[in-house]
């Protein structure tokens, strides 16, 4: 059962930068399109960024400029780096394939982008 578990979320002022990673305990990441997702309070959950195993990557454009997605698949690690965060970036965020599996919802990691 591959599990993955996303971390470094935080309280951040506007304006400022958290980098997010998931871990996955299995080798999932080399044969798929892995994701970021987020989920605002009382809001369904949504695309973030994705990035192919040949790197090529797609943004909302809500965060697009602001957010850059990584992958080394060689430590089954997904990134999320994101700067000029606004408080509308507030949510939890979630790592997974593209498309999504239930199977691997993990709990996500709350960032809090308020002053």
């Amino acid at each position: 059962q591959v599990q993955l578990v996303e971390s470094g979320g935080g309280l951040v002022q506007p304006g400022g930068s958290l980098r997010l990673s998931c871990v996955a305990s299995g080798n999932i990441f080399s044969i798929n399109v892995m994701a970021w997702y987020r989920q605002a309070p009382g809001k369904e959950r949504k695309l973030v960024a994705r990035i192919t195993s040949g790197g090529t990557s797609y943004y909302a454009d809500s965060v697009k400029g602001r957010f850059t997605i990584s992958r080394a698949d060689a430590q089954n690690t997904l990134s999320l780096q994101m700067n000029s965060l606004k408080p509308e970036d507030t949510a939890v965020y979630y790592c997974n394939t593209f498309p999504s599996l239930n199977a691997y919802w993990g709990q996500g990691t709350q960032v809090t982008v308020s002053s």
